[in-house]
């Protein structure tokens, strides 16, 4: 079976973010503060806790624009995080009971047919079963609800 790991935004984007650096659609990310839960941090890949400040950003997980690099929102702690480092189910990854899967190939294209809602339950199992296939380099996994991006998942 094909090892997985959990790989979050890497840590020189979210300084970079931080500082006022120019989100994907080149405007400076927003800064406010939590009021309860559900606003899951993409580099440490935990919750941001209640009362916290916390900054709010197009995000575009892909290293060039194309026609299937998608965009879209995401929360990030507006205070500096440790970045995730863990092989294991990430805690953002716990909270909906499922979750969109999807293959891109090396070209960083979407390998049709690989997109499918995912269980939380079954998530390690479906990206070890994509990355098996040589023609998938990565998986992403977004939110079911917004199809918001959470994380990407690679062989480890």
């Amino acid at each position: 079976m094909t090892t997985i790991t959990f790989t979050p935004m890497p840590s020189d984007q979210a300084t970079s973010y931080r500082l006022g650096e120019a989100d994907a659609y080149g405007l400076a990310p927003e800064r406010r503060m939590t009021s309860g839960t559900g606003y899951p941090c993409r580099h440490c890949l935990s919750d941001i806790g209640d009362g916290k400040p916390y900054l709010t950003l197009a995000y575009r997980p892909f290293p060039a624009l194309q026609p299937y690099a998608e965009t879209g929102p995401i929360f990030m702690h507006a205070e500096e995080c440790p970045r995730y480092a863990g092989e294991s189910v990430p805690p953002i990854l716990e909270s909906s009971p499922d979750y969109i899967l999807r293959g891109y190939g090396h070209d960083d294209r979407i390998v049709y047919g690989t997109g499918a809602v995912t269980l939380r339950e079954n998530v390690e199992a479906r990206a070890a079963e994509l990355l098996a296939r040589p023609d998938i380099a990565y998986v992403h996994v977004r939110s079911a609800r917004n199809n918001c991006y959470q994380c990407r998942i690679d062989r480890a």
